[in-house]
């Protein structure tokens, strides 16, 4: 039997080591771009950059430090220099993987910040293991731009598991939808016709304002912003704007809104503040070929029949009246069922014309 070289003999005591295999060593020098490790064989580890983290352009000096402890897997047992490559993402990535998967499996909610913000959605990491989140399962609503996220925790759930194909997909709009489902299910609950509640500007149309009372969205219709007319809800409103509502309807899950208070009726006096026989100054609002309507009051129009303008024979309101002209008219008839007024100038004339009479019919027997 031949006696083994001191070399043989040295060779021997290192461990054999495989591709694929894990192993633990000690870091004993860092670089700026690499990490080498004893790994107790016969040649050093090499850990690279892009083999320690996806962040790019990172210093690994001030991360790792020399007499640190590690665990990596082997890549190529000889690099062409005589090194072992290692990995160190991947064995977290493998680690993260089948914390994904435990997640996956038990439905959890995972906590992570946004690393990366793509083109079709973003991307977070849990233990080095990636996780994309497509822009529709991002938020309940459509969102136009994801740059909003970059850097901000943010909860999902893994609706779709699939390593080898590389396909982990988280979802955070199903949470958002839960949660919402919940907040109205307790405001329905306690809603009522009738309350008030303070709600925010969440979004304005040409027909109303949606406005949001914690959870759950009513629709302010356009012809529920005042006693008076809104011509565009755009120059009334602004989105974010705090705003207290009377809760008018509600249907299922809808909720009609109105701003039209009870103690701000204009209609709430009209015996008294519309009296017939009263003398009222008002502007023309809108005017049709039979006549002109008069408003007194936000909330308050009056009709102005055309053979009501003068004495004098008018073919067409718009002959004599401009939109927006103020004029003195006497209320003739009050209608407070159906919130009708009607207006006579003519009757003023009259008056006026009999008053000149009678005066002058005194200097005459003067």
């Amino acid at each position: 039997m031949s006696e083994l070289t001191f070399e043989q003999m040295l060779e021997e005591s290192f461990k054999t080591i495989r591709n694929g295999e894990v192993v633990d060593g000690t870091v004993i020098d860092v670089k700026p771009d690499e990490i080498i490790l004893n790994i107790g064989y016969k040649a050093d580890g090499i850990i690279t950059r892009s083999e320690y983290t996806n962040e790019p352009n990172v210093d690994l000096t001030t991360i790792v430090n020399p007499g640190d402890t590690m665990t990596a897997k082997v890549l190529k047992v000889n690099d062409g220099e005589g090194q072992v490559l290692l990995t160190y993402k991947r064995l977290a990535a493998e680690k993260g993987n089948e914390r994904l998967r435990e997640a996956f499996e038990n439905k959890e909610v995972l906590k992570a910040p946004v690393t990366q913000i793509l083109g079709g959605g973003l991307s977070v990491v849990i233990d080095e293991a990636r996780v994309f989140i497509p822009a529709s399962l991002v938020s309940d609503t459509y969102e136009k731009d994801l740059n909003k996220y970059q850097d901000q925790e943010i909860e999902f759930v893994i609706s779709e598991f699939n390593p080898r194909r590389n396909r982990i997909i988280g979802d955070r709009r199903q949470l958002l939808v839960a949660r919402k489902a919940e907040k109205q299910k307790e405001l329905f609950e306690k809603l009522q016709v009738g309350d008030r509640i303070e709600g925010t500007v969440k979004n304005v149309t040409d027909f109303g304002a949606f406005i949001d009372l914690g959870g759950v969205d009513g629709l302010l219709h356009i012809s529920e912003m005042s006693w008076g007319r809104v011509e565009n809800p755009k120059k009334v409103f602004q989105v974010g704007e705090k705003v207290t509502v009377l809760v008018k309807d509600i249907h299922d899950t809808k909720i009609a809104l109105s701003l039209k208070f009870p103690e701000t009726n204009p209609w709430a006096n009209a015996a008294e503040d519309y009296a017939v026989g009263k003398v009222i100054t008002g502007k023309v609002a809108r005017m049709t070929d039979f006549g002109a309507f008069v408003e007194l009051a936000p909330g308050v129009d009056a009709l102005l029949h055309v053979s009501q303008i003068s004495r004098a024979h008018v073919d067409k309101p718009s002959d004599v009246l401009t939109v927006g002209q103020e004029i003195t008219a006497k209320i003739v008839d009050l209608n407070e069922e159906e919130k009708k007024i009607s207006l006579s100038m003519k009757a003023l004339e009259s008056a006026q014309q009999a008053e000149e009479t009678a005066a002058e019919a005194e200097t005459e027997e003067e």
